[in-house]
């Protein structure tokens, strides 16, 4: 067993089967974090195995919540590999690798070129950025090993580099059709963690609504749409705000019973973990902390 496919083991035992996936958990207003800390104590005391901080989140945003709580993990998902160069990600790993050991894992994405002013060759922009942690890591100077870091992937290039060059996958925005994919394209030793969107609400006009509004945005970037269209969806689905079909797909909404069944159609295509998103009308970085106790119940 390779040094990588032993940490993607000792992932799973760390992250267990759910996660809760959070913009809002990553704020980084100091006014803010006892709120957050007290969201992070209960998720951990719900069940729940990993906080994954969303909106190019770094280790300083993971640290305040890792310092309150005792168990669960917390990731990034994900950090631009844009935003932060990679000696100071080793840094900030090392330096809470030192005081909370096993606790955090760096999620890496090459984001999106309508957000990034410098993007070009992501690919390899990503590559670079590995090949710098490893360096760091050999030498002592405080990188991130391979079994500590996970790829915010999609199409299958990137997924491969996510099997040969970190402990797995994050995929975020897909479908059980692209995990089962993603599984293939991975073999059976790496991490695959996709994200999921639940609305906790049984009427689908207003289900529906509240998911199009909050999908719309991610429509305008084209590496979801282009992975959409892989999926077999056409370019009527990924317009307008998406179609109900579309919405349908990567959200669950409805009865407890369905939406628990769309959850674990994730597992039966080969996920290890999925990461929730509970999406509400409400402010995109708000703490939904009702929604997270109702559905804790739905995954025991």
């Amino acid at each position: 067993m390779s040094d990588t496919t032993g940490h993607a083991h000792s992932l799973r035992e760390t992250i267990g089967r759910y996660g809760i996936w959070s913009i809002g958990l990553r704020s980084e207003n100091a006014a803010r974090r006892g709120e957050l800390a007290e969201a992070a104590v209960e998720l951990e005391e719900l069940g729940y195995g990993a906080i994954w901080l969303g909106g190019n989140s770094t280790a300083r945003n993971a640290a305040p919540l890792i310092e309150a709580t005792g168990r669960i993990a917390v990731a990034t998902s994900i950090q631009s590999v844009w935003q932060q160069d990679a000696t100071d990600s080793g840094a900030e790993f090392t330096a809470l690798e030192a005081t909370h050991p096993g606790r955090f894992l760096l999620g890496l994405g090459v984001s999106h070129g309508p957000r990034v002013q410098q993007y070009r060759k992501p690919y390899s922009t990503m590559v670079d950025y590995l090949d710098r942690l490893d360096e760091l890591d050999r030498s002592g100077e405080g990188g991130v090993p391979a079994g500590r870091r996970v790829l915010a992937a999609l199409g299958p290039r990137m997924l491969r580099l996510a099997r040969d060059r970190a402990a797995g996958a994050i995929p975020y925005l897909t479908t059980p059709d692209h995990t089962a994919q993603a599984r293939e394209i991975l073999g059976e030793a790496p991490l695959l963690a996709p994200e999921f969107k639940v609305v906790l609400e049984t009427d689908p006009a207003r289900a529906r609504a509240v998911a199009r509004e909050y999908l719309a945005p991610y429509l305008e970037l084209p590496n979801y749409t282009d992975n959409f269209l892989r999926l077999g969806f056409t370019d009527s689905d990924v317009t307008g705000g998406g179609s109900d079909r579309l919405i349908d797909a990567v959200f669950a909404w409805g009865e407890e019973s369905r939406i628990r069944e769309r959850i674990e159609a994730f597992h039966a295509a080969g996920a290890d973990h999925v990461a929730l998103q509970v999406v509400t009308a409400g402010p995109r970085d708000a703490l939904p902390r009702e929604a997270w106790r109702r559905l804790a119940p739905l995954l025991a």
